[in-house]
């Protein structure tokens, strides 16, 4: 069955009587009549499949009977001929299993017509987009007197993850562990980021992902101190640890990797304390995952984990409790454990309920896990050998009915497998 029909079953569960409308997203210039490369808005795509701008989903909801149109461009011959062909009303209906198809030009005029006897109409009520303004005047001439945003209830349901979305995502993975493998076995002090990031991505592409999921991160050395350093310009040195966050889009579902690694392929001393801290921490938070645990257990762990490892190792100073009380943690890992990933790398499903209760795991919830010690090069606070060392290990958790899965298990992160990888030809 039509995954997205699926999808638009479940929605049509979740509203009450009346009209919802969901727009494409639009092209952005980049300059002059340059555009961005296109993709479809999330929540847009998650409901129809459709990956053409300018159209529009409307879901129609009454006592009698729903029903679900789809409102794309027509054929255009000259327009075509500069932009690619376009998928047509006849054959959008015929591919996408909804109830009728029009032509977009007719929309305002049928959304007169379906929102005659309706009270309640659906939108994402935050948008600019120019269509959705246009709407919003249509639904001032009707009766609608209760608007209601359409985007939480859609980013609700993104959170349980069917078996074809994880078998995307799976497919994400493993393109993404082809392209750090192949990081690690490139990486020495001859190249520059920009040469591991054009090689990641290049393995991306090749594989059939044609998009990364976000701007890849190549960070050598104290570079790994920013959290989202995208300049990737600077020369690996020799002795110095690289970290790369990086993954693809595979058909609409991302990735989310990271892994830290020597650029001479040998981890010194210090680099192995804090890089084995990092990994047992992550290494324990996983293990925690099950159903209706939270997402605050895991942070909790990781920071009292993260916390007294630094006390052993000598970057804090003090007891325990009063060290996480005062919150003295996070100059060292500022950041939370992880997110929702899905259709976008941080997949917008919410963390708390209506209640403002923290969301509990349940099976198919897709999340990274990504434990991080950051340490800058002039932190006088710190012993010497750590300063510069920035270190992040993330991986892409699957929640199971009993547990977890590691999705992204096969990358290798141990210290003797990442250096027997970075020696690898």
């Amino acid at each position: 069955m039509n995954p997205h029909k699926i999808n638009r079953d479940n929605f049509l569960n979740c509203m009450s009587y009346g009209v919802a409308i969901i727009t494409s997203s639009t092209y952005k210039t980049r300059s002059n009549d340059t555009d961005y490369p296109y993709r479809a808005d999330s929540n847009f795509w998650y409901l129809s499949g459709f990956e053409e701008d300018n159209s529009t989903l409307v879901f129609i909801k009454t006592k009698k009977k729903s029903r679900v149109i789809l409102f794309v461009q027509k054929r255009d011959k000259t327009q075509e001929l500069w932009n690619g062909e376009r998928l047509g009303v006849k054959r959008a209906k015929k591919k996408f299993d909804v109830d009728k198809t029009y032509s977009i030009d007719k929309l305002q005029n049928k959304l007169a017509e379906y929102l005659k006897d309706s009270h309640r109409l659906y939108l994402d009520l935050y948008s600019q987009n120019s269509r959705l303004l246009e709407i919003k005047k249509v639904a001032k001439k009707s009766k609608v007197n209760r608007l209601t945003n359409i985007i939480p209830i859609v980013q609700k349901l993104r959170l349980i993850k069917s078996e074809h979305e994880i078998t995307l995502i799976k497919r994400a993975i493993e393109i993404t562990k082809k392209a750090h493998h192949s990081a690690m076995k490139k990486a020495s002090s001859k190249l520059h980021e920009y040469q591991l990031q054009a090689d990641i991505e290049h393995t991306f592409k090749s594989n059939g992902a044609y998009s990364d999921a976000y701007t890849s991160i190549v960070a050598g050395g104290n570079s790994a101190n920013t959290l989202h350093y995208i300049t990737n310009a600077n020369k690996l040195c020799d002795g110095e640890l690289v970290l790369i966050d990086a993954g693809c889009e595979y058909k609409m579902y991302a990735s989310d990797i990271t892994r830290t690694f020597p650029v001479n392929g040998k981890f010194s001393s210090a680099q192995s304390e804090l890089y084995e801290l990092v990994l047992h921490t992550q290494e324990e938070v996983i293990k925690a995952i099950k159903p209706n645990v939270t997402k605050v257990i895991l942070q909790d762990l990781s920071v009292k984990l993260l916390t007294k490892g630094m006390i052993a190792l000598g970057i804090l100073k003090g007891d325990l409790e009063e060290l996480i009380k005062k919150d003295k943690y996070k100059k060292y890992y500022p950041h939370g454990i992880g997110h929702w990933m899905g259709i976008d790398v941080h997949d917008p499903c919410p963390y708390k309920d209506k209640k403002n209760r923290d969301i509990v795991f349940k099976e198919g919830m897709v999340l990274t896990i990504e434990p991080a010690l950051y340490v800058e090069k002039n932190d006088k606070k710190v012993p010497l050998k750590y300063r510069g060392i920035g270190i992040r290990i993330e991986d892409n958790i699957l929640v199971t009915k009993k547990g977890y899965e590691n999705l992204s298990e096969s990358i290798v992160k141990s210290v003797e497998d990442v250096e027997q990888m970075c020696r690898a030809i």
